[in-house]
């Protein structure tokens, strides 16, 4: 049984990530941002903790709380796509809002985690980024501040498999399709549980030979 710790777990991709894995033996500890979002993953038997990634308190409660527990996987999924304006409507402040989630936020979970990770057994760590993210494949524009804290995430990811090699841990960014979530919404050809399913097969294959690389959650390698 390996533990594996999820962030934003109350809905969509961590939600159905939380649940296959618990139902298939593991220990699993989602984080959602509020209390009623987790009760339904309580009620699996999974452990549950409150945490926004935005606020270095709450990430040091989570710590407290884990009390030095090894975590064999993390899992960063947590995410927010922000407003949808076009170059001249952007408003930095809602930029800024989703760099924190999306970028700011796995960098503040993994090193407030990094000693339960170097604990762990199998010590990994997945980050749910985006296509969107990667520059060669922007041939559409917009979406600037989702597209950006995701390229900026994959950055992170990349530096943090190289300096940590060494240690054996292992590191990726994952992209879930186009999924059937509130963020993809009901057009989204991809539905929760294949994304979910894809997701963990990448999981479970991560070594450091796959380290610091970018893949679809059907396997295939993305360009940066």
């Amino acid at each position: 049984m390996s533990h594996i710790l999820i962030t934003g777990a109350s809905r969509g991709i961590g939600r159905e990530l939380a649940t296959r894995l618990q139902a298939r033996g593991e220990r699993v500890t989602a984080t959602v941002r509020r209390a009623a979002d987790g009760e339904p993953l309580s009620a699996l038997g999974i452990d549950v903790h409150l945490l926004d990634v935005t606020e270095q308190a709450s990430i040091d409660g989570l710590v407290a709380d884990l009390a030095g527990a090894p975590i064999d996987v993390l899992i960063n999924n947590a995410g927010l796509y922000g407003t949808r304006p076009e170059f001249e409507g952007l408003e930095i402040d809602d930029v800024r809002r989703v760099f924190e989630v999306n970028a700011f936020g796995p960098l503040r979970v993994t090193q407030a985690l990094l000693p339960n990770l170097r604990a762990g057994g199998l010590k990994k760590v997945a980050h749910l980024t985006s296509k969107m993210g990667s520059i060669a494949d922007n041939t559409s524009g917009g979406s600037y501040a989702y597209r950006a804290s995701k390229s900026a995430l994959n950055m992170f990811a990349k530096s943090f498999a190289l300096d940590f090699a060494a240690e054996g841990i292992a590191s990726c960014v994952l992209h879930p399709g186009w999924v059937q979530t509130d963020m993809g919404g009901p057009s989204a050809p991809v539905q929760v549980a294949d994304s979910a399913a894809g997701l963990i097969e990448r999981i479970d294959e991560l070594n450091l030979e796959r380290s610091g690389r970018f893949y679809n959650f059907t396997g295939e390698e993305l360009p940066w």
